[in-house]
């Protein structure tokens, strides 16, 4: 079975609930995230940040966590990092995703059997994607992802051939308002961004 990893990528947070600071949003948030994946089978979890937020990532990452301190916010230094790692499969996963389902993600990661590259849209209004998934080490054709602002048709386009790149089920990222009325309180997990809300 190949060696796979999950990183989620710590980035800045465009929009905070009223009343809530920006720093502790951005920590619930990305907690919420690393603890789903920690807690995931086959798939080993790990953090990926830039200097300025080290200690952040320290602060929520699980014990023995891997954290990967990078030069910038994108997918291919952190899938370069699982690579220098020995990974031979690695998915990059937003922060600001507290209620995604386990399952999702590793959708992201299967159709890599098949596949080079998988990507999972960020839902509704925004632009930007879930994640990135890709064999390791990454193909050269991958270009240079920012998952705030990139899409499916930049990294198809950049392909070979649009079929390299699987499409998986996206999902909402808490960007805006509207995606914070999309939160399920019947749904399991999210606990410390629903113990913020509920303050």
């Amino acid at each position: 079975m190949p060696r796979r990893v999950i990183v989620v990528m710590l980035g800045p947070v465009s929009w905070t609930p009223p009343g809530i600071e920006p720093p502790r949003w951005r920590s619930a948030l990305a907690e919420d995230v690393v603890d789903l994946v920690a807690t995931l089978n086959e798939v080993d979890a790990a953090i990926g940040v830039t200097a300025a937020d080290r200690a952040l990532a320290d602060a929520i990452a699980w014990p023995g966590m891997p954290v990967y301190e990078l030069s910038a916010n994108r997918v291919g230094a952190v899938l370069s990092a699982a690579a220098g790692h020995g990974y031979d499969q690695a998915a990059v996963v937003a922060a600001d995703v507290p209620d995604v389902p386990g399952l999702l993600l590793g959708k992201l990661l299967r159709p890599l059997t098949t596949r080079t590259v998988a990507v999972a849209p960020a839902l509704g209004t925004a632009p930007g994607l879930l994640g990135v998934a890709a064999r390791l080490p990454a193909p050269d054709w991958l270009p240079e992802v920012d998952l705030d602002v990139a899409d499916v048709r930049l990294i198809r386009g950049a392909a070979p051939r649009p079929a390299e790149v699987a499409v998986s089920p996206g999902w909402r990222r808490i960007r805006e308002a509207a995606d914070l009325a999309t939160l399920d309180p019947a749904v399991e997990g999210w606990d410390t961004t629903r113990m913020l809300l509920g303050r």
